[in-house]
């Protein structure tokens, strides 16, 4: 239950995508050498919830919009100067450091998932792009594959990292909030 200096900003689909799109990429990482059918079906569940979120970007309530979140470089800069200086403004929903992550983990996410289906065609002549001839290409398609991992292994500490600083300095569970939706007003 909503207490009465709380809002609700996070709706239940993009609670579940988030929890969902967590718990597929770490089983994705930790199936990766122990269990490719589990691998690849972490990947295709991943880019579906990728393509979900970009649906409910569009369509969704408010804090789900893009638009409400994304941001130009410029405020996303002027934003972590003052994150840096502790100044930084509260937002309801995500700062512009928080919008500007949330889009470069979607495009991680894509780039390795994409690459993740195109070296199961390459590889194992399997999956949607089979028949595209991608063994000539496999080399490229693992490096891409690799480096987009390892960059995500990057940003998904550093949002959480955010997550942790954020809570910290404006005073609220910002984890807590994105299990029952609700932030102070």
């Amino acid at each position: 239950m909503k207490q009465p200096d709380m809002i609700r900003v996070w709706d239940p689909l993009i609670r579940i995508f988030h929890w969902l799109l967590a718990a597929s990429f770490a089983v994705a990482w930790y199936t990766q050498e122990a269990n490719y059918e589990l691998h690849l079906q972490a990947g295709y569940t991943i880019i579906g919830l990728v393509c979900f979120r970009i649906f409910w970007g569009l369509i969704g309530p408010t804090h789900a919009r893009f638009t409400d979140f994304v941001t130009g470089p410029r405020r996303v800069l002027d934003y972590t100067k003052s994150l840096l200086r502790q100044q930084a403004s509260r937002h309801l929903g995500h700062n512009p450091a928080g919008g500007m992550m949330v889009l470069l983990l979607l495009l991680g996410l894509t780039v390795v998932t994409i690459s993740g289906i195109a070296l199961d065609g390459a590889e194992n002549w399997s999956g949607p792009l089979a028949e595209m001839e991608l063994y000539r290409h496999k080399q490229n398609i693992l490096d891409i594959h690799v480096w987009s991992t390892n960059t995500l292994l990057i940003l998904i500490p550093l949002h959480i990292l955010g997550v942790i600083h954020a809570s910290i300095a404006y005073r609220e569970n910002l984890i807590k909030a994105m299990i029952n939706g609700n932030k102070r007003v």
